[in-house]
């Protein structure tokens, strides 16, 4: 299966309020407004074309020609190191069949290259065992578990955080 990545432009407004509305949201941070509607799409893609290169990358994903997810890395606020945080999302339909993995391998080269990060973390629920998988199979290793971190949907939920540095490619 090809897995290409993309960067996304206005074009693809109609397909990311279809992704936005479709994907499975158990695991993803309540930043996603839910219902997505058309000014949510508006002002991500106008965000996204006014940092692409200076405080992120942000790809769609494809397989088999099909817009299947969206990926990214951004930069994080931190004065003592370049550090990203890599986030990602996939449709129910295409979740183990690799997809992941692969868009995180090819999203992590391009990070490090265009954002000059010396590191990227990953924030990731303790259920989502897939998600943690997709890290580890790309190098990242588990720097701690932050309890209560996140708050979802109304409670506070634990995270672990992964890491992998630059040097680790």
């Amino acid at each position: 299966m090809t897995i290409t990545l993309h960067k996304w432009t206005s074009a693809d407004k109609v397909a990311l309020m279809a992704l936005c509305n479709a994907v499975d949201r158990t695991f993803l941070s309540d930043r996603l407004p839910n219902p997505y509607t058309e000014a949510d799409a508006d002002w991500w893609l106008g965000m996204v074309a006014g940092n692409e290169g200076k405080e992120g990358v942000w790809r769609s994903i494809w397989a088999e020609g099909q817009l299947v997810g969206s990926i990214s890395v951004e930069r994080k606020d931190d004065d003592r190191q370049a550090i990203g945080e890599i986030g990602y999302m996939i449709l129910t339909p295409w979740w183990s069949q690799g997809i992941g993995t692969e868009a995180v391998r090819q999203i992590c080269k391009i990070a490090f290259q265009e954002l000059a990060l010396e590191q990227i973390i990953g924030q990731v629920f303790p259920e989502n065992v897939a998600s943690a998988r997709v890290l580890e199979k790309n190098g990242f290793r588990l720097e701690e578990t932050k309890t209560g971190a996140v708050v979802k949907d109304g409670k506070s939920m634990d995270v672990m955080v992964y890491q992998k540095k630059n040097m680790d490619d």
